[in-house]
């Protein structure tokens, strides 16, 4: 089966009625856990973006605790995963402010890991990519904000 386009799809959420449209809604949260959370986002988090932030590195933090840091292999495949996670919830709030945010406290969290990350390269590519990530997102922000997140960049 192929897709509708998203114009399609919105054309044709015009022509259903609210109930519809919530039952449509209701599907979607039971069909697959990323709609769920990205539904979650959107009625209670996206009203309070700091306190979704803040929520995320909390659980950023604790994905750092977990870490098995006997070999170098598990720590690639739990950073990759943490990223992967941060990731999705850039993606949920499609603010730059909070991608900068996100980012910049997973490439602090990584840079005082130990052991460090500078005797793995895998972990120093990762980490190099994130923080240019970060540069260029910075870049695209209003004069005042590019400023306070350069401070914050110098410091990594």
């Amino acid at each position: 089966m192929k897709a509708a386009k998203v114009s399609d799809i919105k054309k044709e959420l015009k022509n259903k009625t609210q109930p519809e449209i919530l039952e449509l809604c209701l599907h979607l949260a039971k069909f697959k856990k990323e709609n769920k959370e990205l539904l979650t986002y959107l009625l209670y988090e996206a009203d309070d973006e700091a306190a979704f932030i803040q929520s995320v590195k909390e659980e950023v933090n604790e994905q750092f605790d977990e870490i098995n840091a006997s070999s170098y292999y598990f720590i690639k495949k739990s950073m990759r995963k943490i990223l992967r996670n941060i990731k999705k919830h850039i993606r949920y709030s499609k603010k730059k402010e909070t991608e900068i945010e996100l980012l910049l406290h997973y490439c602090f969290k990584l840079k005082s890991f130990s052991p460090s990350i500078n005797r793995n390269p895998a972990l120093v590519n990762l980490y190099q990519r994130q923080f240019d990530s970060i540069q260029k997102s910075v870049s695209s922000l209003h004069e005042d904000l590019q400023y306070d997140y350069g401070l914050q960049l110098e410091k990594l």
